[in-house]
């Protein structure tokens, strides 16, 4: 591909007008990656600039460099912004394939992925193909594809956009991380729809401030970005989009103010009932999906599919069909045990999963959880007072401490607790010893992993699974008990 079809829609400063026929046969941002005929961006990290190794990328055969600096090479494009350059090079490359999809793109602190799954489930009901990217990696029209990242890398994202369209999809649903946002990793995606689910405290290592968190997720409702904002009107910083918005908008929530809401809700551990007002019309859902919480999130899914014209009919019967998104409120019964398997890991989504399995159940509550280690500290004690405010009995383990001592996190989540827990760190034997130690019908919560199947220690990715823990201990004891007969 030739650079000047590379250049199209990048704000640059400054090239030698030359190099817009030079033949580029691929896109790096590691100068250790470079081949012969290569683009390559000069990205500026938290540890690594880019710019100290363009010498090392010309090398090892860099046709062109991109960097925001003034470098003093020929061969050199001077970008006002690399990673928003890398974004949209990155399109170019990949034949601008986003703009022949129909794009939902879904932030927010927690609901992502149970919303874009939800609505990825429902527009295949509906006839369509669909392909959806998100924590739990890429599916295109029913094949996996492994990510990494909530939100990948551009180049990554656009390869999936290309691979979507080469397949037939209609529409690419995806969640887009604050992250994402901020650093210009969506700038060059137009979206048909955003949606917002909620923001609560969360990645603040990163970003500082809530004001700094909440910004970044609003760049998804710029005029330039997104046609239609679907925004839950039942949270505040939802509420302040709302209020002042950028493009039209429809809200949903439990409010019975919001343009989608749910009323005469039926909750329990098979899932919900409830009547849908829904843009003037009515009509009646039931869902798998457990907890008031998912009730919000089948609420957005709903409001995407109606602004996109999918019918009610199709809507009602879709949602009867589909299964909790693995490792969002998964309900496992074992004995008289209800227990819950979910992802939440931040404030706000542990409070969420402990609310909803209290409010279907009034057997004691139990709940197994730990924090990740070299994230947002400040979060751990807050965690602690909710787990302690809601629950009958805490156990604290280990979730993914990556490079720090898995008993300093436990220690900095103590400093919220109020009253007595016990501290196993060993994260599969904590959860042993709940489902043997509590045995007269509790519910159990097993939070932060949900569906992940490695724990992350020492840069180390050991393989582990929440759900394997408990099917493997049951398995275990009704093997033991029947030979004992």
């Amino acid at each position: 591909m030739k650079l000047s079809q590379l250049l199209q829609d990048i704000r640059v400063k400054h090239y030698d007008r030359r190099l817009e026929n030079v033949e580029i046969n691929d896109i790096k941002i590691s100068h250790k990656d470079v081949k012969q005929g290569d683009l390559f961006i000069a990205l500026k990290g938290s540890r690594f600039d880019g710019n100290d190794y363009i010498n090392e990328a010309f090398e090892n055969g860099a046709k062109v460099v991109f960097s925001e600096n003034d470098i003093f090479d020929s061969r050199a494009v001077q970008v006002e912004n690399a990673r928003s350059a890398y974004a949209i090079a990155s399109k170019n490359f990949f034949g601008r394939a986003c703009d022949q999809l129909k794009l939902i793109g879904i932030t927010g602190t927690n609901g992502k992925t149970t919303v874009a799954n939800t609505t990825a489930e429902l527009l295949c009901y509906s006839g369509a193909k669909v392909g959806v990217i998100g924590t739990l990696g890429a599916k295109i029209d029913g094949d996996n594809i492994e990510t990494g990242l909530t939100t990948p890398d551009p180049y990554t994202l656009h390869s999936l956009f290309k691979e979507m369209e080469k397949k037939g999809c209609e529409y690419a649903v995806m969640e887009a991380s604050a992250h994402a946002l901020a650093l210009n990793k969506l700038d060059g995606v137009n979206f048909d729809i955003g949606v917002l689910t909620n923001i609560t405290e969360d990645h603040l290592d990163f970003f500082g401030t809530m004001e700094n968190y909440a910004n970044a997720k609003f760049k998804l409702f710029d005029k330039n970005r997104v046609k239609l904002g679907i925004i839950c009107g039942d949270d505040g910083y939802g509420r302040k989009i709302l209020l002042n918005p950028k493009v039209p908008v429809i809200s949903y929530g439990l409010n019975e103010f919001c343009d989608v809401n749910a009323k005469d809700i039926e909750k329990s551990f098979d899932g919900s009932v409830f009547d849908c007002e829904c843009l003037g019309e009515e009509f009646g859902i039931k869902t798998n999906l457990v907890g008031e919480y998912n009730i919000q999130n089948a609420l957005a899914s709903i409001a995407i599919c109606r602004s996109l014209g999918i019918p009610k009919e199709v809507i009602c019967q879709g949602m009867k069909c589909i299964s909790p998104v693995e490792g969002r409120f998964n309900v496992i019964k074992m004995e008289e045990h209800n227990i819950v398997v979910d992802y939440a890991h931040t404030p706000d989504g542990l409070e969420k999963v402990l609310t909803a399995a209290k409010g279907l159940s009034d057997k004691p509550l139990v709940v197994i959880f730990g924090c990740g280690g070299n994230r947002d500290k400040l979060k751990r004690p807050i965690m602690g007072g909710i787990a302690t405010k809601y629950a009958n009995s805490v156990i604290l383990t280990s979730d993914n401490p990556r490079y720090e001592d898995p008993y300093d996190i436990i220690a900095d989540i103590v400093e919220g607790i109020t009253k007595n827990c016990r501290v196993i760190e060993n994260r599969k034997e904590a959860i042993e010893y709940a489902l043997s130690h509590f045995t007269n019908g509790e519910t159990i919560v097993i939070a932060g992993k949900g569906a992940e199947r490695y724990q992350e220690i020492k840069g180390v990715k050991y393989t582990y699974n929440d759900f394997d823990v408990v099917y493997d201990y049951y398995n275990e004891k009704y093997n033991s008990e029947t030979e004992n007969e």
